[in-house]
C-alpha cells in the first residue's frame, strides 16, 4: 500500500498535471505526437502513420491497369542505385517510360498496392484541384480573393491575399515551416484536431504575391477554399476530378484531423507508387488522359512554370529543375517522395522512401542531392547516360 502512495505521489499526480497543463496551454497535441511518433521509435512523421489518424477515402472507378513495357525489369538497378536505396530505406522505385513501367522495385515489405504517405507530394495534387476549380468557374481566376471564402481574411495585408498566392506559395503568411519543433504551427497542424480554426487564425504578416516562400499553410488554406467553392470535400472533389478518371487501381486515404473533420491538404495523401504515378502521366500529355481532357494545357503549362524570377525552382505546386539539358519538374515529399517528370524523354520516375536525401544549398540549388541520384542513375539503366556521369555520383546522402 505505501508503495502504491509513493507511485501515486511521484508519477501518477506529476503526469496528471503535465496533462491538465497541456490542456490549459493549448498543446494538448502534443500527447498525440507522442502517441503516433515516438511511442513508435519514431522521431518524425512517416511512410505508414496513417493508419493512427482518422481518413477519408478518396474512391476509384474503373481500374485501368499500366501497360508494362515489352523489356519490363529486364534492367537491374545500378550499383549506386541500389547502395542509395538500401542507405535511405527506398520502398518503391518506378520508371516509366512512353507511358508503360520499363521497371519497378520494391524493398523492406513493400508492393504494388502498398500504401504510403505522400506528404507534401499531396501539395501538386491540391493546386490542380484548384485549377480545375477554375476551369469549372468554381474559382474565378487565380486573382480571387481568399477572403471572398473567409471573412477572416478582408483585413489588412490579408485582404491583399489570392488563391494564385497559396498556390504559388507566395502568401506572406505568419508560418514556421518547422517539422522538429514540437510547438511549431506545422507540428500542431499536423497533430492536431481543430486545423480549420488553426489555419483561419493565421496572420498574413507580409506582403502576400511577392516572393516564394514555402509553407504548407498555403495549401492548407488553399484547399479549404477549394472545398468552400465547390461544396464537395477535398477528397470526393480530388477523386470525381482525377483519382476515378485517370483508374486508379486503388482507393486512397487522406488524412483528416478528425473524425469528420477536414483533410490535412498539405500532405498525408495515402497511395502506391503506381497510382501516384498517374499524376505524372496526366501532366506529361498535358492534362489528357487516354484522350480525355481532365486539366486545360494552359494550366499545366502554368503549374510547371516559375512564377518568380527569383525562385525558378517552383510554380504553381509543382517543383521544377532544369537539369541535363532538359526541363524537369517534380510533386516532392517530405521523407523523399518523388513524382518526377521528364516531358523530352517521355518518362516518368517515382521513388518512396523512408529517408530522404540532403537539402544542399539553397542559394546555389534548391533540389535534394537524391532527386539527382534517382535521375542519373535512371539514365543509365536506360543507356542513355555513361557510368562515371552524372550529379548524383559526386553527393553524399547523409
Amino acid at each position: 500500500m505505501k508503495f502504491l502512495k509513493k507511485l501515486l505521489k511521484w508519477f501518477v499526480l506529476p503526469v496528471a498535471i503535465l496533462v491538465m497543463l497541456l490542456y490549459i496551454f493549448d498543446v494538448d497535441y502534443l500527447l498525440k505526437a507522442v502517441r503516433v511518433v515516438y511511442l513508435h521509435g519514431k522521431t518524425t512523421a512517416y511512410l505508414d502513420d496513417y493508419t493512427h489518424f482518422d481518413n477519408r477515402i478518396v474512391h476509384k472507378g474503373t481500374a485501368q491497369p499500366w501497360a508494362e513495357a515489352t523489356d519490363y525489369n529486364k534492367v537491374k538497378g545500378t550499383e549506386r542505385l541500389e547502395a542509395v536505396h538500401k542507405e535511405l530505406g527506398t520502398v518503391a522505385y518506378l520508371i516509366i517510360k512512353n507511358d508503360s513501367i520499363w521497371h519497378e522495385s520494391y524493398y523492406d515489405g513493400y508492393g504494388q498496392d502498398s500504401k504510403s504517405n505522400s506528404f507534401s507530394m499531396a501539395k501538386s495534387i491540391v493546386s490542380a484541384a484548384m485549377f480545375k476549380a477554375i476551369e469549372e468557374g468554381k474559382i474565378k481566376s487565380l486573382d480571387q480573393k481568399v477572403g471572398d471564402y473567409f471573412p477572416e481574411f478582408t483585413k489588412g495585408l490579408g485582404a491583399k491575399l489570392t488563391v494564385g498566392d497559396l498556390s504559388s506559395m507566395a502568401t506572406g503568411l505568419d508560418w514556421n515551416e518547422e517539422y522538429s519543433s514540437a510547438f511549431s504551427i506545422t507540428t500542431r497542424a499536423y497533430f492536431g484536431n481543430h486545423l480549420w480554426d488553426t489555419m483561419l487564425s493565421v496572420p498574413v504578416v507580409e506582403e502576400p504575391g511577392q516572393k516564394f516562400v514555402y509553407v504548407s499553410g498555403a495549401t492548407e488554406l488553399l484547399a479549404m477554399v477549394v472545398t468552400k467553392a465547390t461544396g464537395q470535400t477535398l477528397s470526393d472533389y480530388v477523386s470525381d476530378k482525377f483519382w476515378k478518371p485517370m483508374g486508379a487501381a486503388n482507393d486512397a486515404l487522406w488524412q483528416t484531423d478528425k473524425e469528420g473533420g477536414i483533410e490535412k491538404a498539405y500532405c498525408c495523401f495515402g497511395s502506391n507508387a503506381r497510382d501516384f504515378a498517374r499524376f505524372g502521366k496526366l501532366f506529361l500529355h498535358n492534362g489528357s488522359w487516354n484522350g480525355a481532357k481532365l486539366l486545360d494545357s494552359t494550366d499545366v503549362a502554368k503549374m510547371v512554370t516559375p512564377r518568380f524570377k527569383d525562385a525558378p525552382e517552383y510554380g504553381y505546386g509543382w517543383w521544377i529543375n532544369n537539369y541535363l539539358g532538359k526541363k524537369m519538374y517534380y510533386m516532392r515529399g517530405h521523407l523523399g517522395q518523388f513524382v518526377i517528370c521528364i516531358p523530352q524523354d517521355n518518362i516518368i520516375i517515382v521513388r518512396l522512401g523512408h529517408t530522404k536525401g540532403k537539402q544542399l544549398d539553397k542559394k546555389t540549388d534548391a533540389h535534394s542531392n537524391d532527386f539527382y541520384v534517382y535521375v542519373d542513375e535512371a539514365y543509365k539503366m536506360m543507356g542513355k547516360m555513361k557510368p562515371e556521369e552524372g550529379e548524383g555520383n559526386k553527393r553524399e546522402m547523409k
